[in-house]
């Protein structure tokens, strides 16, 4: 359902006339932000801007380096303490639940108005104005899209840009599932409209560091396949990451690229974020299901890409990853023990 008019959407004309009202905007999304998020946060800034809003971009965490290069209309806010003003509307952008925002800003997130546009099916609805939450859009920019198009602003420019960047980024370039004839409509409006999406695509793809392409190397020899070779696992300590002169972000998109694997139906990446904190992502296709398996762990995402931040050893998420997988996903029995890798 891509916004067309504000008759056919009338979620995205609440959301503008939200936004009409109010002044002081600040725009946040998903602490480690990928694609969608850093794409939703610009869409939606942008539009404020075209509606002579004053607004804050916030963060928890920044933007990662692989996305320093997103046309975003201003500086991005780290810290509650660091805004220009006090807040008049939050507007939370591809948030799953609350506390992905960071801990500073959600703790006093009751203490002013609030909009939530996400298209995570476990959001809880936690925003005071408006909670727009449709798991059926392939990405949170792609509903930022709809508000614009609600508020008279045109798809074009660097607004446009940061809505493909959403599109691109949630969709695996057009490949996964969420992939409906919206989405490519949505896509052909933003070309139709000047967006060079080539240039898109050359800063996403083709921006590797020489320290990121041997990290991927060398996962790409130790990882296993498990469960009769249906599953694809790699495990990576924050030394091997550091190692080479990498970075955790470095890692972005390893997941799916395990899953291109001849037979593989599920890719598990555990990666160590501190001592005994590990972050589980999973990806799959079609019905099956990663989503209930990240919710073990009280993560969260989509069908077919999900993920968890888990306190516990690197050893024991990987057992009990692959134990969910196995259960959750493909219903089978207890397999043989996995057999740590060895380096």
């Amino acid at each position: 359902m891509l916004a067309e008019s504000i008759e056919t959407c009338p979620e995205a004309a609440e959301m503008a006339s939200i936004l009409q009202r109010h002044d002081n905007l600040v725009i946040a999304a998903h602490g480690s932000p990928d694609g969608d998020a850093i794409g939703a946060t610009g869409a939606m800034a942008h539009l404020a801007r075209a509606l002579g809003k004053r607004f804050a971009i916030y963060n928890a965490t920044g933007v990662p380096d692989y996305l320093q290069w997103v046309p975003l209309p201003g500086d991005v806010i780290t810290t509650p303490g660091d805004l220009p003003f006090k807040p008049g509307l939050v507007v939370v952008l591809d948030c799953g639940d609350l506390w992905r925002i960071g801990r500073e800003l959600s703790a006093v997130f009751a203490n002013y108005p609030s909009i939530n546009i996400d298209h995570h099916l476990s959001n809880p609805n936690f925003a005071s104005l408006a909670n727009w939450v449709d798991p059926g859009m392939a990405a949170t920019g792609q509903m930022v899209a709809a508000v614009a198009d609600a508020a008279g602003v045109p798809l074009e420019g660097d607004l446009a840009a940061c809505v493909y960047l959403s599109l691109v980024s949630d969709t695996g370039s057009f490949t996964h599932g969420n992939t409906s004839a919206a989405v490519f409509r949505l896509a052909a409006r933003l070309v139709e409209a000047g967006l060079n999406a080539p240039a898109i695509r050359e800063r996403l793809d083709n921006q590797w560091s020489l320290a990121k392409s041997r990290l991927w190397g060398r996962l790409l020899q130790t990882l296993t396949l498990e469960h009769d070779g249906k599953t694809a696992l790699c495990s990576v300590t924050l030394a091997e990451i550091r190692a080479g002169g990498a970075v955790r972000e470095d890692l972005e998109g390893f997941a799916e690229q395990m899953r291109r694997i001849k037979g593989v139906r599920v890719a598990a990446l555990v990666r160590e974020d501190a001592a005994d904190r590990c972050k589980l992502s999973l990806r799959s296709a079609g019905r099956d299901d990663v989503r209930a398996v990240a919710a073990r762990f009280g993560g969260g995402g989509h069908l077919n890409a999900a993920g968890a931040t888990i306190d516990m050893p690197m050893s024991g998420v990987v057992r009990q990853t692959l134990d969910a997988i196995r259960e959750v996903t493909f219903h089978d029995a207890p397999s043989a023990p996995h057999q740590d890798r060895c380096d």
